[in-house]
C-alpha cells in the first residue's frame, strides 16, 4: 500500500490577520494530518500565505511601509496563531520566497511558449478585494457576485490562459473521476454553472500594478495571483519545468487540497487546467470545506462580527477551540460560532462527558486498588456492550476520516464516551465497593473503563492532542500508536496522585 499523504490548506491571503473562521481551515487539516500519521502514513502537510497582488499594495501604501514589510507582518500574524492552535504543518510557505517566484516564472514561460497563454486586452469590471474579473452578464446591481463590494470599470493590456480550450477536457475527468471534488453538491455547481456553459479565457496578468512577480520576457506585466498564488503547491515541494526534485516525485500528486468553499472555482476549474497544460498529474481530491458563521452570518470586519483565535485560546484554551470547531461544523454545510454554544460545548462534551468520566474512574482505581488495577476477568453481559463499542470503534473512526466526516469521527468516540459514563450508573462501584466477595468484579469494572478511556484518548490525538496526551500520562500509557489500540495492558498502574480536571465546567453570570 501507498503509505505517503500530501495534505495542503488554502494558503492565507496576507490581507488581515486571520479570524476564527480562517483559523477552521487550519484546524481541520490537522486533524486529517495528525490522524493519517497516527495511522502509520508519511505525511506531507504544507499550508502558508499568498502575499502578492493589487489590495496589499494598496493596504501598504496606507500604512505607510513597503509591500514587504507589510507581508512579513501579517504572514508573522498568521504562522502565530496557526503555532498557537498546535497544528502540526511539516513546511509554511510564503509566495515572496525568491524560489517560489523563479519557478513561476518558468511555469508562465512554459505555458506560453507552447501556446496556452496569449497577449491581449483586458476589458470588463473588477473586484480589488477577490482580485478578480467579471463579465457584465455574471453581475446584478455592479456588485460582485462574491464579496458584494462595488465594481469598477478596467481596461488594460494582459496576457490570458485559454481556459476554453480545455473545457471539455476538464467536463470529461471531473464526469470520470466522481471523487476529485468533495462535497458532491460543490461537484454539480462546477459543472453546471461554470463549466458546462463553457469556460472564459483567464486573465493571468497585469499592469496597473507591481506587487508581483515579473514576466521574464516582458517585465511590465506582473503574474497574476492564479498562476503565482495556485503553483504554491507544487513549487514548495520542488517541481520545476526543467526538472523535478525527489520530494516532489515522493508526494505529488496531493491526496487532499483542503479550501473555503468560496475559493472553489480557482482550485477546480483554473488550477486543473494548469496542471495539465504543464503535464502533471492532478491532486486526487478537492474538498471545499464550509464556513464557521457569526450566528448566521459570514464573518466580516465590515459587519464587526470577527472573532479572533488567539482571544479565545486566552479564555478558554487551545484543545475547547480545536474541539468546537471540528465538532460543530458537518461535512458538507455551515457552522455556527456563539460563544453560547461554545460555552454549552465546553461544559457538556469536555468537561462532562471526557473530564468527569478520566477524573472518576482514576479516582476510584486510586481509592479502591491504590492506583494498580489488573482485569480479574469477573465478566458480565453488561460488560460485553461496552467493549465491543470501544473495540469497533477504531474501524468506525477510520470510516468516517476516510469520508472526510470529521465532526462525525469525533461524535463517535464521544459517543463511547458516553457509554462509560452510563456503564458506571449500571454498575455502581460504590455500591460493589461496599462487599468484599464483589471486589474482583469491582476490578473488573474499573479496568474495563481505564481501558475504554485508553482507547478513545488514543484517537483523540488527532483532534485534541494536549488533552489526549494528558490523559494517557494519567493511565501511564507511553504506547499512543494506533496499532497498540488491540494491545490490552495487563495492569494499569495509575500512581496515587489525584488528577487534574481536564477541563473546568465555565460559569457565565
Amino acid at each position: 500500500m501507498d503509505k505517503k499523504f500530501y495534505i495542503s490548506t488554502a494558503i492565507a491571503y496576507t490581507s488581515a490577520k486571520p479570524h476564527i473562521g480562517n483559523t477552521y481551515e487550519i484546524v481541520l487539516a490537522d486533524a486529517i494530518a495528525r490522524y493519517k500519521r497516527l495511522d502509520g502514513y508519511d505525511v506531507y502537510f504544507q499550508t502558508g500565505t499568498d502575499e502578492h497582488g493589487e489590495k496589499i499594495e494598496e493596504k501598504a501604501k496606507a500604512a505607510g511601509i513597503s509591500p514587504q514589510n507589510y507581508v512579513d507582518n501579517i504572514a508573522g500574524e498568521i504562522k502565530k496563531i496557526w503555532d498557537l492552535m498546535n497544528t502540526s504543518y511539516d513546511k509554511f510557505v510564503r509566495t515572496t520566497d525568491p524560489r517560489h517566484e523563479k519557478v513561476v516564472q518558468k511555469i508562465f514561460k512554459k505555458l506560453y511558449e507552447q501556446g496556452d497563454i496569449y497577449k491581449g486586452e483586458y476589458k470588463g469590471l473588477y473586484c480589488t478585494p477577490c482580485e478578480s474579473f467579471w463579465t457584465s452578464s455574471q453581475v446584478t446591481d455592479n456588485k460582485c457576485p462574491d464579496c458584494g463590494r462595488p465594481l469598477k470599470e478596467s481596461s488594460e493590456e494582459a496576457y490570458f490562459f485559454k481556459m476554453s480550450k480545455y473545457s471539455k477536457w476538464l467536463e470529461d475527468y471531473i464526469e470520470t473521476h466522481p471523487h476529485f471534488i468533495e462535497p458532491e453538491a460543490r461537484k454539480n455547481e462546477m459543472l453546471n454553472n461554470f463549466i458546462k456553459p463553457g469556460l472564459q479565457d483567464l486573465c493571468v496578468s497585469r499592469t496597473s500594478f507591481k506587487w508581483g512577480i515579473p514576466v521574464t520576457f516582458d517585465d511590465s506585466h506582473v503574474i497574476y495571483v492564479w498562476i503565482d498564488a495556485l503553483s504554491n503547491y507544487i513549487t514548495f515541494l520542488g517541481y520545476d519545468p526543467d526538472g523535478s526534485s525527489d520530494e516532489f516525485k515522493k508526494y505529488w500528486p496531493c491526496d487532499i487540497h483542503l479550501i473555503g468553499k468560496d475559493i472553489l472555482r480557482f482550485h477546480t476549474l483554473y488550477w486543473p487546467i494548469i496542471l495539465h497544460a504543464l503535464d502533471v498529474e492532478l491532486p486526487k481530491q478537492i474538498f471545499g470545506h464550509p464556513w464557521l458563521l457569526f450566528g448566521s452570518d459570514k464573518m466580516s470586519k465590515s459587519k464587526g462580527n470577527i472573532v479572533y483565535a488567539d482571544d479565545l485560546v486566552k479564555e478558554f484554551g487551545v484543545d475547547a477551540i480545536r474541539y468546537y470547531m471540528l465538532h460543530e461544523i458537518p461535512f458538507a454545510s455551515d457552522g455556527t460560532y456563539t460563544r453560547e454554544l461554545l460555552i454549552e460545548s465546553i461544559n457538556s462534551n469536555l468537561a462532562n462527558v471526557l473530564g468527569n468520566l478520566v477524573s472518576r474512574t482514576i479516582q476510584m482505581g486510586i481509592k479502591y486498588f491504590e492506583g494498580k488495577v489488573t482485569n480479574k476477568h469477573i465478566e458480565e453481559e453488561i460488560d460485553k456492550d461496552l467493549i465491543n463499542a470501544v473495540y469497533s470503534l477504531k474501524e468506525d473512526v477510520d470510516k468516517k476520516m476516510q469520508e472526510l466526516k470529521i465532526n462525525e469521527a469525533l461524535e463517535s468516540i464521544f459517543d463511547v464516551l458516553r457509554k462509560c459514563n452510563k456503564y458506571i450508573d449500571d454498575t455502581t462501584p460504590w455500591a460493589l465497593s461496599k462487599d468484599e466477595n464483589s471486589y474482583d468484579r469491582l476490578e473488573t469494572v474499573i479496568y474495563n473503563l481505564l481501558d475504554s478511556i485508553r482507547v478513545t484518548a488514543i484517537l483523540l490525538q488527532a483532534y485534541i492532542p494536549e488533552t489526549a496526551l494528558k490523559i494517557l500520562e494519567s493511565l501511564n500509557v507511553t504506547n499512543n500508536s494506533f496499532e497498540s489500540i488491540n494491545i490490552k495492558k495487563d495492569m494499569y498502574d495509575l500512581g496515587t496522585e489525584k488528577p487534574a480536571n481536564l477541563f473546568e465546567r465555565i460559569k457565565e453570570n
